[in-house]
């Protein structure tokens, strides 16, 4: 059935979902989070490429592997699965007749392969000309780049984020550095929510569709924020500075003799504080490093000191000591402690569904909180085709018999 528009902020909406693998996929999650009822439109026999993306895998009620990798499960919930062969001339004329009971189409197919198919902006606003048509690709519709196939870890080192990540050149483990997850995905994803939602209020407003135009390129260099506007401003590109900070002096991590700590030191009272709880207040007096300025100057000598004042106690401890101090402080947690943090759990961020496997799914939770209209957790990643004939019936008014044939045929 269709998910309940009660108390949802987007539940009058439905979104035509013929992405796959990670941007398009979190932006569809998010709107569905929002109460959008989402169909996801997957190539028969396969699906999603990131449903083999394991392991690790869901595991079923008797603990063995499903077919749904982690991956898959991270960017899928509250959706709708079809299946259907959008290369074939009857699987075009499904989704066109979809098309009126849809708002939103997205995709992130090779600028001009939906075209050939007839599925294409121009093509699909023929049909419904309050259409919003959501492109997302590697280099955007337009430009020398724009047939080029784009990957997140290509997009991060030529948008500028690699030059700025990572320990600084001519130290151990010195060099650029991509993030440890794939930020020029999800950023894109989260960049073409907005739009999205954008233009369903300009839509309600005028009656008015358009399409929009997501690249990951673009999202990359616009969300080097004030990185890029130190260069522009300066016409000197920033370096990288690891864990550091290029003008604060101590604010970074240290080794503890358990784990790592990040010490945000702001002011020089802070700084007294930190190694007046470290046991070493010489290091305050020192003028060498009593003030900011002079730390910068001087970090090469203070750090090791610093370092091994650190080193000497638990991450437990200087977490307690520097609370109490007043010192900005924090540890750096593996997942299983961040979910087993009681500000995390306070705050619901892991959600577990009921799956079709039999077993569980856990996942993050949305982040978006909201008094009237809070995101929904009501449906896990679903398995591939599930809601074929579901959906196919109710919009279509396809028999079983009917979808059976297709079936048959390879084409759902």
């Amino acid at each position: 059935m269709t998910p309940s528009p009660a108390k949802t902020a987007l539940g009058h909406i439905r979104v035509l979902d013929l992405s796959r693998v990670l941007a398009g996929p979190w932006c569809a999650q998010n709107l569905a989070d929002l109460g959008a009822d989402v169909i996801k439109v997957e190539r028969p026999g396969t699906g999603d490429d990131t449903r083999s993306w394991g392991p690790p895998y869901l595991k079923d009620a008797a603990g063995a592997d499903t077919l749904e990798a982690a991956y898959y499960l991270a960017a899928n919930r509250n959706k709708r699965s079809i299946t259907l062969d959008i290369a074939s001339p009857e699987g075009q004329d499904i989704i066109r007749r979809l098309l009126p009971h849809c708002d939103v189409v997205l995709e992130n197919y090779k600028v001009g392969q939906l075209k050939k198919y007839g599925l294409d902006y121009d093509s699909l606003r023929a049909i419904r000309p309050d259409l919003i048509y959501c492109s997302v690709t590697g280099f955007g519709q337009d430009g020398p780049y724009s047939h080029r196939a784009g990957y997140d870890f290509i997009v991060q080192g030529m948008g500028g984020f690699m030059s700025v990540t990572g320990e600084r050149d001519g130290v151990p483990g010195g060099g650029p550095q991509k993030a440890g997850v794939a930020i020029s995905d999800l950023m894109t994803g989260m960049y073409a929510t907005i739009a999205i939602l954008a233009a369903l209020n300009h839509r309600e407003r005028s009656g008015e569709g358009q399409r929009i135009d997501m690249a990951l390129l673009d999202v990359q260099v616009a969300m080097m924020a004030n990185m890029a506007t130190n260069f522009l401003a300066s016409g000197k590109p920033p370096v990288r500075w690891g864990n550091a900070h290029p003008n604060i002096v101590p604010y970074q991590t240290f080794a503890a003799a358990d784990g790592h700590i990040i010490v945000a030191v702001g002011n020089d009272g802070q700084y007294r504080k930190f190694v007046v709880a470290g046991g070493r207040p010489e290091l305050a007096d020192d003028p060498r490093f009593s003030t900011n300025p002079e730390r910068v100057r001087n970090r090469d000598i203070l750090v090791p000191l610093l370092a091994d004042m650190v080193a000497a106690r638990s991450k437990q401890e200087w977490i307690d000591a520097l609370e109490a101090a007043g010192v900005p402080c924090g540890p750096i947690n593996r997942l299983d402690e961040v979910f087993a943090n009681e500000q995390v759990q306070a705050r619901g961020m892991e959600v577990v569904l009921p799956h079709p496997s039999g077993g569980e799914v856990h996942l993050p939770a949305s982040p978006m909180k909201m008094s009237v209209t809070p995101p929904r957790h009501d449906m896990p990643p679903p398995t591939l085709g599930q809601h074929t004939v579901e959906v196919l019936g109710e919009l279509l008014g396809m028999g079983e018999g009917e979808i059976d044939a297709l079936r048959a045929r390879g084409l759902v």
